[in-house]
């Protein structure tokens, strides 16, 4: 069924039926049922139809509800798309008056309109995943209690800190993914119906009936905009794709920590999978998916905006290809959040103590405590691990004749500051480090967590 032979002598070939016509909205039938209630309302307030037959019309779009939510509805290969698959089930439960609904009213803002009211709702239930995952995050810093590892800078070890801080680094960009779809939330809450083809119409219809009917908190200002501008579902695919990759990083961790080299985690076996030549491998693929998918979420923004960049207003045809980098990425995202949260929960964390080279810029700070210079410090102790890496020793075997011996500020105590437990206990800046540091942080997040949940 098309909604525009009336102009033409011969049906669509099928070549253009092929090329033009893509089923990737048919997800969008409950906000399309949702949204053609809400045109109804204006149309009856407007007296564009009777009271009788809003009354038709409204029974039959809330008998498709039904048939969307129960899974139902029946699509046929000749309907072109959600807007003509609804507009001919009304017809076969109301009858001719079914006609009247598109009154006042184009495609071009009914799917602007959907994509605002299906996004909407999908940002809610990104938010869910994301804070699920953060408070995995969060549950695993708390049980690490006391553990200390490495962190790195050049994946090389740089400096000792709790293990529960390095996973919290995992969860701030997290919270930043939340606050960001929160607010790409707020400027979904606008309706375009009423802007018609784009010019509005000389129909009596008032777009805040409709507006008001879904809940949403205001209307359109310009009606070329309303039907033409897809910068709000732009920024939705960026919100997802910011999220993916700080999903990744957290993936690369996860990879990189199961591997015998690092020796830091383990995963459920539920969560992972084996080799088909190797009888050995225990494989954490949700996480080097999730990886992937990535890469693959960068590539469908570039393609969304390249779509965008150079379209004359108002609507055009090229802005059906929204749908496939939206919902290809979202429904990306929301499997990894998914799958991430459970192989985090499920984790072994197990890693080893890290070597004492990671105090090094600790024993520089002594010597500035004490009134040497940071780069006269960092000179001093980069001969001194230069010394002894030449003589294929580290900082285990020093005592504190030695580190007496490598400047006069120094004396035989300060051997205990090679100690990687020791240089946290020290630790003592905002943010860093330190088990002070992480309690407060787990606080934080957890009161933030709470409130962002109401």
């Amino acid at each position: 069924m098309t909604l525009w032979g009336g102009r033409f002598s011969d049906g669509p070939a099928h070549s253009l039926w092929q090329f033009t016509v893509s089923h990737a909205d048919r997800r969008l039938l409950e906000v399309d049922v949702e949204g053609s209630i809400a045109h109804l309302a204006g149309l009856g307030a407007a007296e564009l139809v009777t009271r009788d037959e809003q009354a038709a019309l409204e029974a039959g779009l809330r008998e498709i509800s039904e048939e969307a939510a129960d899974g139902s509805f029946t699509w046929l290969d000749t309907d072109e798309d959600v807007h003509s698959a609804v507009e001919r089930r009304l017809g076969e439960i109301a009858g001719p008056v079914a006609a009247k609904l598109h009154t006042a009213r184009s495609r071009n803002d009914q799917i602007a309109l959907d994509i605002r009211l299906y996004l909407a709702g999908e940002a809610l239930r990104r938010m869910d995943q994301i804070r699920g995952l953060i408070e995995a995050l969060v549950d695993r810093a708390e049980a690490a209690g006391d553990v200390v590892v490495a962190s790195y800078t050049h994946l090389q070890q740089a400096q000792a800190v709790p293990l529960a801080h390095h996973l919290l680094a995992h969860a701030w960009p997290l919270v930043r993914d939340l606050d960001r779809f929160a607010g790409v939330r707020r400027r979904l809450d606008l309706s375009p119906l009423g802007a018609a083809a784009g010019g509005g119409t000389s129909l009596p219809i008032d777009p805040m009936v409709a507006a008001d009917s879904l809940g949403l908190g205001g209307v359109f200002d310009n009606s070329i905009d309303a039907v033409s501008s897809r910068d709000v579902a732009a920024e939705y695919l960026w919100c997802c794709t910011r999220a993916m990759v700080d999903i990744s990083r957290l993936s690369e961790d996860l990879v990189l920590w199961a591997t015998t080299e690092f020796g830091w985690a383990s995963y459920p076996d539920s969560v992972t999978t084996g080799s088909s030549a190797l009888p050995h491998k225990k494989n954490p693929d949700i996480a080097e998916l999730a990886r992937g998918k990535a890469g693959s979420a960068i590539g469908h923004l570039t393609g969304f905006l390249a779509m965008e960049k150079g379209l004359p207003l108002a609507y055009d045809r090229d802005l059906q290809q929204d749908k496939e980098h939206l919902f290809t990425v979202d429904d990306d995202l929301a499997g990894a959040l998914a799958a991430l949260t459970e192989m985090v929960s499920g984790a072994v964390l197990d890693p080893p103590h890290p070597s004492a080279w990671v105090t090094a810029m600790d024993l520089a700070e002594v010597l500035v405590e004490r009134g040497v210079a940071f780069r006269e410090a960092h000179e001093i102790v980069g001969r001194f691990v230069g010394a002894l890496q030449a003589g294929g020793r580290t900082f285990e075997s020093v005592d504190g004749g030695e580190i007496a011996a490598v400047h006069e500020a120094l004396e035989p105590g300060d051997v205990a500051v090679l100690d990687p437990v020791r240089s946290v206990a020290r630790r003592r800046s905002h943010g860093g480090g330190s088990f002070e540091s992480v309690a407060v942080q787990i606080r934080s997040l957890r009161e933030g967590l709470a409130a962002s949940d109401r």
